[in-house]
This record gives C-alpha cells, structure tokens and sequence, in this order.
C-alpha cells in the first residue's frame, strides 16, 4: 500500500509494536533489541499524531511518526486510554466545589 509515513517505518502497522534497534533515529546502534510497547499518542505542535514506544528492556521512550496505513482503531485505543482510565473517581466530575475556576 502507499500510503504517507510507510517508507520509513519503525513499528508493525497492525499492532503498532516496535522493537528497540536505535538509540538515535536510523542509528541502529542500540544494543537491547527487546519489543518496544506503544504506550501513547501524542499531537505535535503541526497537528501530526506521533506513538509513544517505551523499551520493555531497558525503559526508553521514543516518540515515532505514525504512517498512513497504522490500524486506525489500535490508534484510538491508544488516544482515549487516559479518557478511558482516568486518575480521580468520574462521580467527582458531578461536584462543582472540585473544579477549579480559572
């Protein structure tokens, strides 16, 4: 398929996993090799998506374009995860005495 982003690809179009061969992008100098989880997307200041790998081995995170053809549906499971899982009871978003006034 040609799609944008799929020239240069650093991780599994289904599943979005990588695995850890640079230490700098295209380097291939990294010497853990062990898989690469995305755990995140993130938005850059153009708009772009970008995934978030850390290194099941030695915890390094890299921040990797996503391509054309990545699983659209792996992508937004990745992007509504801290919606899905927030870091306070939902009920509190019922209370107004919580909530900060700008």
């Amino acid at each position: 398929m040609d799609a944008p982003g799929t020239q240069h690809r650093n991780h599994c179009p289904s599943c979005l996993w990588s695995r850890h061969v640079d230490d700098v992008p295209g380097d291939r100098a990294a010497d853990c090799a062990s898989g690469m989880e995305p755990i995140a997307i993130c938005v850059r200041a153009d708009g772009e998506w970008a995934l978030i790998h850390r290194c099941g081995g030695c915890g390094t995170v890299h921040v990797n374009r996503i391509a054309g053809d990545d699983n659209p549906l792996a992508l937004m499971h990745l992007a509504v995860r801290p919606l899905a899982r927030p870091p306070f009871p939902l009920e509190w978003l019922l209370t107004t005495d919580r909530v900060a006034t700008p």
